[in-house]
C-alpha cells in the first residue's frame, strides 16, 4: 500500500516536532516540511534537512498559484503554525482546496473550549475552520488538552526546576476544577492514528491521558517529592481584571506583545480552571470524538509517569531545543500572572 504523503507546516516547532516524530515512527507516511522562505536558514530547519526530511519552501502569504503548485500531490496537510499567526493559515486553506488536498488538519492542538467569546486564540482558530468549511475542504480538528510538561508546580528545593518552562506557583480559582492533560510526546502518536482513520474525517477529536485538577497535581507532587509547593491563589476576579487590562492595552496598541501574552495566558486559565471547559464531558457536548474510545489499544503516558521522570531527573524542559529563547522571556507580574519580559530580545 502506498504511503500517505503528509506536508507538515511548523515541523521545526515544539508541537510540530512531536508530530513529525510520531508520523515517522508510525511508518505509514512520507513526510515533508512546509517551510517559509524566511525560515530556511534557521538551525532547526537545517536540522530537518540534515535528517533528509524533504523541505517544501513556499510563502503561504505569497502568490496563490505558486503555493498551489508547491502543495499539489500531498494527501494531508498538517499545520502547527505559531499562536500569533493563526490567520496566516487562511491562504493555505484556499490553496489546499484548489490543490485537492484530501485532509487538512488546521492548527488546533488547544484545550477544549467553546468556539467564541472565551479565548481570543480559539476565536482566531475558528476563523480558519470557517474558511475550511466554506470550501468544503476535508478536515480533522485535533485538540489535546494541556501538556503534562506545562502543568507542574515547583517545589521549595528547586529540584524540579530543571525540567520546567516556568516556576509555577499560581492556583487559579479554588484549584478543584478538572482539566484534560496529554503528554506532549503522545501528540504525534495520536495524530498518526487519527489522520489514517476514516472515522475522523470531517470530525473533531480530543486526546488525553488524565483529567486532573490543580490540587490533584499538587497532592501527587507531595507524594512523589515529600515537598509541598509554595502556592499563591489567584481569584477569578483578579483574572477577569487582568483580561480587561490586557484588552485595554491591546486596543490602545495592537502591537503590544506583552498584553497579548497576558491576555492569552489568562484566558487559558479562566477557561480551564474557572469555567471548566477543558473536560471530556464538555468535549463530547461540543461534538468531539474521544481518542481513548477510538484507540483503546493505545496507552497514553499517564501524568504520574511523567512526574516520576521529572522527579528522577529524566525529563526534558519544553522548548529547550526548538525555542530556547522562549524560556528567557517570561516573568511573573505583581498580580501573579505570567507576562512577557519586554526587555528580552528574541
Amino acid at each position: 500500500m502506498a504511503k500517505q504523503r503528509v506536508l507538515l507546516l511548523g515541523a521545526h516547532g515544539e508541537t510540530g516536532e512531536t508530530i513529525l516524530e510520531g508520523l515517522l515512527k508510525d511508518g505509514n507516511f512520507e513526510v515533508s516540511a512546509l517551510v517559509q522562505p524566511s525560515s530556511v536558514a534557521k538551525p532547526t530547519v537545517q536540522a530537518l534537512a540534515a535528517r533528509n526530511i524533504p523541505l517544501v519552501v513556499a510563502d503561504i502569504k505569497g502568490p496563490q498559484d505558486a503555493l498551489v503548485e508547491a502543495i499539489t500531490g500531498f494527501d494531508t496537510i498538517i499545520s502547527t503554525i505559531g499562536p500569533a499567526s493563526q490567520l496566516a493559515q487562511i491562504p493555505l486553506v484556499d490553496a489546499a482546496a484548489k490543490a485537492g488536498i484530501k485532509r487538512f488538519v488546521p492548527c488546533a492542538f488547544l484545550t477544549v473550549c467553546p468556539p467564541d467569546g472565551v479565548m481570543t486564540l480559539r476565536s482566531d482558530k475558528e476563523k480558519v475552520y470557517h474558511r475550511i468549511w466554506k470550501h468544503r475542504l476535508p478536515y480533522t480538528i485535533i485538540d489535546v488538552g494541556f501538556w503534562h510538561q506545562l502543568s507542574v508546580f515547583s517545589v521549595p528545593s528547586g529540584k524540579l526546576n530543571y525540567g520546567l518552562l516556568l516556576d509555577h506557583k499560581e492556583i487559579y480559582g479554588d484549584g478543584n476544577t478538572k482539566s484534560l492533560l496529554t503528554d506532549m510526546r503522545d501528540i504525534g502518536s495520536y495524530v498518526a492514528k487519527i489522520i489514517k482513520d476514516p472515522r475522523t474525517l470531517n470530525q473533531k477529536v480530543f486526546t488525553w491521558s488524565d483529567e486532573l485538577s490543580q490540587n490533584d497535581v499538587i497532592q501527587m507532587i507531595v507524594q512523589k517529592t515529600g515537598e509541598k509547593p509554595v502556592t499563591k491563589q489567584i481569584p477569578d476576579t483578579e483574572m477577569y481584571a487582568a483580561i480587561t487590562r490586557a484588552n485595554a492595552a491591546i486596543e490602545k496598541d495592537a502591537s503590544n506583545v506583552q498584553a497579548w501574552i497576558l491576555l492569552t495566558e489568562t484566558e487559558y486559565n479562566v477557561s480551564k480552571h474557572i469555567r471548566g471547559d477543558n473536560t471530556a464531558a464538555v468535549a463530547k457536548y461540543l461534538g468531539y470524538l474521544d481518542a481513548k474510545e477510538l484507540y483503546p489499544e493505545f496507552e497514553p503516558i499517564p501524568f504520574e509517569h511523567f512526574l516520576d521522570e521529572l522527579v528522577t531527573g529524566q525529563a526534558k524542559k519544553p522548548y529547550s531545543v526548538t525555542n530556547p529563547d522562549l524560556i528567557k522571556m517570561f516573568h511573573v507580574g505583581e498580580d501573579g500572572l505570567y507576562a512577557l519580559d519586554t526587555n528580552t530580545v528574541v
